[in-house]
């Protein structure tokens, strides 16, 4: 089972966007996949279409690690249903919710023994392939806590100067945070998002990220697409979104998910 953070320090460059995209990838190719929403925003379980009120949510597990069964607290996620008939039977793409509860566990003095406490949650888990953590957008306890439980982190960026910058302070937290706290944990690799084929900075900036990151950074690359927010505000999976325009879309999460996960 794939543990993977999705991750970034700073906000608004798609992280969420990114989580989803690869939901939808992971739903279409039939992997088994669990997303949970440690953003207090609780965006991705929004977007991802979960009915609330069903299953204890992120924040309330992380206070009762101990005692909870992670199993008994995942949703199916809406998407499921927009699939063939045919399909929906052997799918699987479920969500742990997010909520405003998990911003209790989001501070910068988190104690190393609160940083297990996913970990102790999702090593109860079977059944799943892949496990998509969405993180705040911070580097504070919950990022930690994500990290603690994931065996890789993918970040996210977007051509501009600070975002580039801020990837960068994020990838030397990762060493650290792995040298200090998980052994286990690595890089998988960063995504860029957002980028435009007509800007001239963005240009720029995809030519340093290539210099600084090297191996790192996943192709291809993402362009910003205007059907996107459409799509997230209708809670609608891109991969079964009824329009061409948004194919290649689908077609680089696909390409990205299998640089992640093996996919038959």
């Amino acid at each position: 089972m794939q543990i993977l953070s999705v991750s970034s320090l700073k906000g608004g460059v798609g992280k969420t966007s990114v989580t989803m995209g690869l939901a939808s990838a992971a739903l279409n190719a039939g992997v088994k996949t669990l997303v949970i929403d440690l953003d207090p925003h609780a965006d991705a379980t929004t977007g991802l279409a979960v009915t609330r009120g069903t299953g204890k949510e992120a924040g309330l597990l992380l206070r009762e690690y101990r005692r909870a069964d992670i199993t008994q607290h995942t949703i199916p996620s809406g998407w499921v249903e927009l699939l063939p008939e045919d399909r929906q039977e052997e799918a699987v793409l479920d969500v742990v919710a997010g909520s405003a509860i998990s911003a209790t566990f989001d501070r910068p003095d988190i104690r190393p023994r609160d940083m297990k406490r996913l970990k102790t949650l999702v090593d109860k888990l079977e059944g799943y392939d892949l496990v998509l953590v969405d993180c705040p957008p911070s580097l504070s306890g919950l990022t930690r806590i994500a990290w603690g439980a994931s065996n890789q982190v993918l970040l996210v960026a977007e051509p501009s100067l600070f975002s580039v910058a801020g990837t960068e302070r994020t990838m030397r937290a990762i060493r650290m945070f792995s040298n200090e706290y998980a052994p286990q944990l690595t890089q998988a690799g960063v995504v860029v998002n957002r980028a435009r084929a007509d800007s001239v900075e963005h240009e720029y900036r995809l030519l340093e990220m290539e210099r600084l990151y090297a191996d790192k950074m996943m192709l291809p690359v993402l362009e910003e697409n205007p059907f996107w927010q459409q799509i997230q505000g209708a809670a609608y999976p891109v991969h079964q979104w009824p329009s061409d325009q948004v194919r290649d879309m689908a077609k680089s999460f696909d390409e990205l998910l299998k640089q992640l996960i093996k996919v038959d």
